[in-house]
């Protein structure tokens, strides 16, 4: 099956997962790991993207942004581009670093935005790299510890997330906290890291809607209620449409060669000959 054009829009939430090409490490050491950061970093005060959570591990990472100035492929193109070509020279290595394209599921704020920040700052526990919720608060390599104010990343957007907590900082960082720790218990959650069914809890979640009448819109690349997921899917049809209105008031090369011909009383080879040669 073909892949589907990735949806993006101005201000959407996408969570961005990106894997080592057959399972290889993307991130060897402290020097790749900061790198890639400070290119995050980088976009973020350019506007271009706006990050709540993140988590690096040795083979792949997760980011939660918002897309801003650019659209999510201009940043990630160059994000990657770049931490590929200079990973590639400190290792003395050629080729592909990362597995196929990125994954990104654009993704309903409410309740998606905590849920999946919870999720993506747990990482590293549930891959027991930190044994305790008490260590991932000053682990540097995710997100959790700047929300808790342990670590310094000036480009992470922490005001977002602890403003669902609460107006005082400390008490909201209290509160966010304890929301951290009861998610733990949850373990590993395959709707968060993908869309579609997945997203609406399974087959068993759909054939019971079914059963009842009901009938709800899913997307792999959509992580959302049903109608959330059709206004995007109604969004993105509309503006493909738009983009083909604007392509079919463009002529072919023929006709506009016609046209000038007609206009300047030239024939068409001619045109072709005079001017083409200027161009090459």
């Amino acid at each position: 099956m073909p892949r589907q054009p990735r949806l993006d829009a101005p201000g959407t939430l996408h969570h961005v997962i990106g894997r080592g090409i057959e399972g290889s490490r993307v991130f060897r050491n402290q020097g790749d790991r900061e790198d890639f950061l400070d290119r995050i970093g980088k976009l973020c005060e350019a506007k271009a993207l706006s990050v709540y959570a993140w988590a690096l591990l040795d083979t792949h990472f997760h980011i939660l942004v918002r897309t801003g100035s650019q659209s999510l492929s201009y940043s990630m193109r160059k994000l990657l581009t770049g931490y590929v070509v200079n990973f590639n020279r400190r290792h003395r290595r050629y080729g592909h670093l990362f597995q196929n394209r990125y994954k990104s599921i654009l993704c309903e704020e409410d309740p998606y935005l905590l849920e999946l920040t919870r999720y993506i700052h747990l990482n590293p526990l549930r891959a027991r790299i930190v044994k305790a919720l008490k260590g991932l608060s000053v682990y540097p390599l995710a997100g959790h510890s700047a929300i808790m104010g342990k670590q310094k990343r000036g480009w992470q957007d922490v005001e977002t997330v602890l403003g669902y907590f609460g107006r005082r900082k400390k008490a909201a960082i209290v509160a966010y906290e304890s929301y951290v720790r009861e998610g733990i218990e949850t373990g590993r959650r395959p709707e968060l890291v993908g869309g579609g069914i997945r997203s609406l809890g399974g087959w068993s979640e759909v054939l019971s809607l079914k059963r009842r009448g009901e009938r709800v819109a899913s997307d792999e690349r959509i992580l959302g209620s049903g109608d959330f997921i059709e206004e995007v899917l109604s969004e993105a049809e509309e503006k493909a449409k738009q983009t083909l209105g604007w392509r079919g008031r463009v002529p072919d090369f023929q006709t506009l060669l016609s046209k000038i011909s007609n206009k300047v009383g030239v024939e068409g080879q001619k045109v072709r000959g005079k001017y083409f040669a200027r161009w090459r």
